[in-house]
């Protein structure tokens, strides 16, 4: 689904919240299951996240250079996001459902300065990452 100024998708995967919170809780697993390939590595950060931490990432879209993420949202097995300079938010929320975890990813660019996003294909790409991260992650959580 595409709203204004926030893209997302959801998928069910056969495994547990905990399972899945906690490997979106190290930001060490970023890379493995980034589907926009545009995270290539851990630089700095702690070995869990928690509110309020930070942590930074090395990153590649066309040329290399790096991102200090916030973690602006946590609540153990059910949501945890994060933003950087932009204050655009990445967000994973999981919910217990029968057969594993409906897990929901959102990328919010709500901020003036996004316009340029909003006139791009950018959405449009992104929805696609979302996609791509949540099969990543099921394929993951579920070997």
């Amino acid at each position: 689904m595409t709203r204004a100024r926030c893209v997302c998708a959801s998928r069910v995967i056969g495994a547990p919240p905990g399972a899945i919170f906690d490997l979106l809780a190290d930001p060490r697993q970023h890379a493995g299951f980034d589907g926009s390939g545009t995270v290539i590595d851990v630089k700095r950060a702690p070995k869990r996240l928690s509110l309020g931490a930070t942590f930074s990432m090395d990153m590649k879209m066309g040329v290399g250079y790096f991102t200090r993420n916030k973690v602006v949202a946590f609540e153990e097995n059910r949501c945890i996001a994060w933003h950087h300079w932009s204050q655009f938010v990445w967000r994973y929320v999981l919910e217990e459902v029968p057969g594993g975890t409906k897990v929901t990813e959102s990328f919010t660019y709500d901020k003036p300065w996004a316009f340029v996003i909003s006139w791009s294909d950018w959405p449009k790409k992104n929805r696609r990452s979302i996609e791509l991260t949540l099969e990543r992650i099921a394929s993951i959580v579920t070997a």
